[in-house]
């Protein structure tokens, strides 16, 4: 992150913070370092894979707050509950499901059809097993290797998350599935990819109203990183794998929207449809009411 170094006299709480390695997570929360005033907390950024996060979250569950997969949401919904903001949101868009030659969807149950995914507890592993409306053969693999994978006839298809769904057509690849518009037009709601989890202790560690404090300055951190776009974007771009900065700017557009500032009553309707639709289908646990943290509000249920 951007900014002063940190003073070795700053007493304050340190709070980790665990995010994906891609341009958007980066843009939101560089404002932590040093460019907001962060109240009576420190944050430490520690970028993984979202699929180590969400495994992480579900066997040790030590982050204070996180990136994790809406899916996970579901297996760890005792231990996190979901901030307002910092959530990535595909309004009409969201992960895309590629493959070497033009096929339509119901090629995809296909018999022997093998789909690389990016983690079995991504959004976009449960997306696409709804989607494709039965279970199909699947490798897991890092997201960064996916395309090159179809690319390379490894797999027969994947689905691709994070830049890859700007530049696949680079790579040769040919769009079957946009998980985000196939979402959309069968429910009318955005798909809700990524959360941001916040633990539900912090309470009992560091007083009543923390939550609703830190939230708050999260929220603060989004703010400010869409007041000085430009310095947000240059630092992201080292999160974009070699992406141009005007593509990295549109990914980051794409997933710092209205509903990353605010989940508000349509994204926390469709994470709840979503994880609905996904433990009637024996995907996920059913993790009941959906729970929100607001800036300086009482915990509220969607």
């Amino acid at each position: 992150m951007p900014g002063k170094t940190k003073s070795t006299h700053d007493q304050r709480p340190t709070l980790t913070l665990g995010h994906s390695p891609d341009p958007d997570d980066a843009f939101m929360w560089w404002p932590l370092e040093s460019a907001i005033d962060t109240g009576r907390f420190r944050f430490s950024a520690i970028p993984e894979d979202i699929e180590s996060l969400n495994k992480r979250a579900v066997e040790q569950g030590d982050l204070d707050i996180t990136a994790i997969s809406m899916h996970t949401y579901a297996n760890v919904h005792d231990r996190y509950a979901l901030t307002s903001s910092g959530a990535s949101v595909g309004d009409g868009f969201g992960p895309k499901i590629v493959s070497r030659d033009p096929h339509d969807r119901d090629w995809l149950k296909t018999p022997g059809i093998t789909i690389a995914i990016p983690g079995e507890r991504t959004t976009a592993h449960l997306a696409t097993r709804l989607c494709v409306g039965q279970p199909f053969k699947f490798v897991a693999m890092p997201f960064e290797t996916i395309m090159s994978a179809v690319a390379d006839g490894d797999v027969d298809a994947g689905v691709i998350i994070h830049e890859g769904q700007l530049t696949y057509q680079d790579a040769g690849l040919t769009l079957i599935a946009d998980l985000g518009a196939w979402w959309k037009e069968r429910t009318g709601l955005p798909l809700p990819l990524g959360a941001n989890a916040i633990r539900r202790d912090l309470d009992d560690r560091f007083g009543p109203g923390t939550l609703q404090e830190v939230a708050g300055v999260l929220s603060k951190s989004i703010e400010h990183a869409l007041a000085h776009r430009d310095e947000g974007v240059a630092y992201a771009r080292q999160f974009a794998r070699g992406l141009p900065e005007a593509t990295t700017d549109e990914f980051i557009s794409m997933y710092v929207n209205d509903l990353t500032i605010d989940l508000g009553t349509v994204g926390a309707k469709a994470v709840d449809r979503l994880l609905t639709d996904g433990a009637k289908a024996g995907l996920c646990p059913d993790p009941g009411e959906i729970d929100l943290v607001f800036p300086g509000s009482p915990l509220e249920t969607a």
